[in-house]
């Protein structure tokens, strides 16, 4: 019998770095997603096959059923994938124990570039497949805070936070009324996230004062009415993680004659930010060479 699974992808608005801390972040499912589709074979092997955007192979690996021994790939990516699928056994034991096989393939409506969930739509997917509790398969294999597998369960934008190392979210409206002036630009660069995470937990300290101004600005963004006091919002968090960092905010370097206000997203330097500004400012990052550029509805999951 045949199975299909589906994730989105993520986008952190708030929190950053601080929800490692147990900060509260405002983070949103996207309408990108990666699926997993899983069909039974004679032999006893794990063939797999996981497409691009672009459906080119970044993953192709044949695993032995009984051991998950490697028996042949052309990528590295696939020790991860090993890495998740010993995992997974370790909390399900049944996993994979089958008299036949399995030929699964994956495919994805984003690039992987983006930073918008390729690992943690495949850790939910595999999550599902395997009957476990994905935030328990995550912590296995990841030093992240869990709220993107967060995100690849929600049906609508969430606030997250950590307490005591748990995770804890639930989901809200976030529809602000100037969503128009909203837009999200792919800085053209992909930033390694686990070497960002590694690097915040390792050298910077984050007094509870911060924690709390940090959550108080997520809570307040969610509630935001108007597009001043949004933009007012995201220039007091950037400024906050700026000074944290030991790093310029992404207006100062790139973009200072910008008739609106930029925040980073996720991990400082790549990805995506978020422009708060006048209706035609995808025309302006375009100019610039940011050709990628959503609105908020482009991207939210369910618009």
């Amino acid at each position: 019998m045949n199975s299909i699974f589906k994730s989105h992808g993520k986008l952190l608005i708030t929190g950053e770095y601080f929800v490692l801390k147990g900060a509260k972040s405002l983070s949103i499912p996207t309408k990108f997603f990666q699926t997993l589709k899983i069909e039974n074979i004679k032999e006893s092997k794990l063939i797999w096959v996981s497409y691009d955007k672009n459906n080119d192979p970044w993953i192709e690996a044949t695993f032995d059923l009984s051991n998950l021994k490697i028996l042949s790939t052309k990528n590295k990516e696939t020790l991860f994938l090993k890495k998740l699928l010993c995992s997974a056994q370790k909390i399900n034991s049944n996993f994979l124990k089958n008299n036949s096989g399995f030929k699964v393939v994956s495919t994805m409506n984003f690039e992987r570039s983006w930073g918008l969930g390729s690992s943690s739509t495949l850790i939910n997917n595999i999550s599902k497949w395997a009957n476990i509790n994905p935030f328990k398969l995550h912590s296995l294999v990841s030093s992240g805070s869990g709220y993107d597998i967060a995100s690849a369960i929600a049906n609508s934008p969430i606030i997250y936070e950590l307490i005591n190392g748990e995770p804890k979210y639930h989901e809200i409206t976030f529809d602000p009324i100037f969503h128009n002036n909203l837009f999200f630009i792919y800085m053209n660069k992909k930033q390694k996230s686990e070497d960002e995470v590694d690097y915040f937990n390792t050298n910077v300290k984050v007094s509870e004062k911060t924690i709390k101004l940090i959550s108080s600005i997520t809570e307040k963004i969610v509630e935001c009415k108007n597009l001043d006091s949004f933009q007012n919002l995201i220039v007091e968090h950037e400024k906050i993680l700026s000074t944290e960092l030991k790093r310029k905010m992404i207006k100062t370097i790139l973009f200072n004659d910008y008739r609106g206000e930029i925040k980073s997203l996720g991990a400082w330097g790549g990805d995506f930010v978020l422009a708060a500004g006048p209706n035609n400012s995808k025309e302006y990052f375009q100019k610039k060479g940011y050709k990628i550029v959503f609105s908020f509805k482009d991207i939210l999951k369910n618009s």
